[in-house]
């Protein structure tokens, strides 16, 4: 049997829990161990918090089995009577409960927004709405609504700044730091989502630009290049995920898309394939032999074949550039027929095929 993968909890259902630790405490001078979060499903968890000094919590992230590269990081939440003096440059998020303001900062090592497209204005801290919901709802719970009120809290985390390197937050805009995030509260383990609603942000960031050219890319060698060639914001990694990431090209303003990969990739998005990961399937060597003898009178015999690059080594150098030119018209076929299945008002592409130090490009407009 399985090992049955851990789950986890967003920085975001950590960060709500430090809250209502900082609150119960400043309004009824009660100091916990363990704070109960409703999520929005309207499940509850228990998070371990730590008391460092007055109105000061800290709690370490729950360790899961995700990708996560947030997990065990430590955050804290200070809460101060007086705004602080000591923060970087921002406009504080609001969270308002009747006659009580709280007035919420990013600290050192969580990020501030610098560039629009995301849930977050920028200049705020990068909270995202979910979590400062989760706030306010367990605040709600807590404070004495009778009140008249304002006070401040500052959310940091320890080495947040070396920990956002490894995300796409400087790309997107988000300075300093993490974000905290969370749109369920859980993070499920070995999930795509993570990394498709950052495909998805990263999207929104490049039309919020004003780019009318999307790029994206497959690889390493194929990121390189897009990023050596074109904006920065405009070029997105998307891994295997050819069709969700198109879909997420819905409802947005680019004109024309730029696809780059390399030519065993390319072959299986000319296949069909919507995923290019190995679970969903190898290429179709029978289908190569096809092509080959069909367009370009090459025939293969009876040879089995496991890579493309095996195959290729049966072509000169011409018969490969000819070959990889009619893959990539295969793949805009793709495109166009996914385009047209998602309504993608996309009717321009560009295929940009790498095979080694080779760059082919095809172009093709419907």
């Amino acid at each position: 049997m399985a090992d049955i993968l851990r789950s986890g909890y967003t920085t975001g259902t950590h960060a709500t829990a430090l809250f209502g630790a900082v609150i119960q405490e400043y309004t009824n001078k009660y100091i916990k161990k363990f704070i109960n979060v409703p999520l929005p499903n309207n499940d509850k968890v228990s998070i371990a918090v730590r008391r460092e000094a007055p109105l000061h919590y800290s709690t370490v992230k729950v360790d899961n089995d995700d990708l996560d590269v947030t997990k065990g990081c430590s955050i804290h939440i200070k809460l101060y009577e007086k705004k602080p003096i000591d923060v970087k440059e921002q406009t504080p998020s609001l969270i308002k409960i009747e006659q009580i303001k709280l007035y919420i900062y990013a600290g050192n090592g969580v990020g501030v927004v610098t560039k629009p497209g995301l849930k977050i204005e920028p200049g705020f801290p990068a909270i995202n709405p979910v979590p400062l919901k989760m706030m306010k709802n367990i605040a709600s719970n807590i404070v004495d609504k009778k009140q008249n009120k304002i006070l401040y809290l500052v959310v940091s985390v320890d080495n947040g700044e070396s920990i956002a390197k490894k995300t796409a937050n400087a790309k997107v805009g988000v300075i300093g730091g993490i974000s905290i995030l969370g749109t369920r509260g859980i993070v499920k383990p070995i999930s795509a989502n993570a990394y498709l609603d950052s495909i998805e942000t990263e999207i929104s960031i490049a039309n919020a630009s004003g780019s009318k050219i999307i790029v994206f890319t497959l690889g390493n060698s194929a990121h390189d290049y897009a990023n050596n060639n074109y904006n920065g914001t405009s070029v997105i990694e998307i891994g295997n995920f050819i069709y969700d990431g198109i879909l997420r090209l819905k409802n947005n303003d680019f004109k024309k898309m730029i696809f780059i990969s390399g030519i065993a990739k390319m072959c299986k998005v000319a296949q069909g394939y919507k995923n290019t990961h190995n679970r969903f399937g190898g290429i179709d060597f029978d289908e190569v032999k096809l092509y080959l003898r069909e367009e370009f009178s090459i025939d293969l015999g009876n040879d089995e074949y496991l890579t493309l690059k095996a195959v290729l080594q049966k072509l000169n150098d011409e018969q490969t550039k000819q070959f990889s030119f009619f893959l990539g018209y295969k793949a805009s076929s793709s495109f166009k027929k996914w385009f047209c299945e998602i309504g993608v008002d996309i009717k321009h592409i560009e295929i940009i095929t790498l095979n080694g130090s080779e760059v082919l490009k095809k172009e093709r407009t419907w």
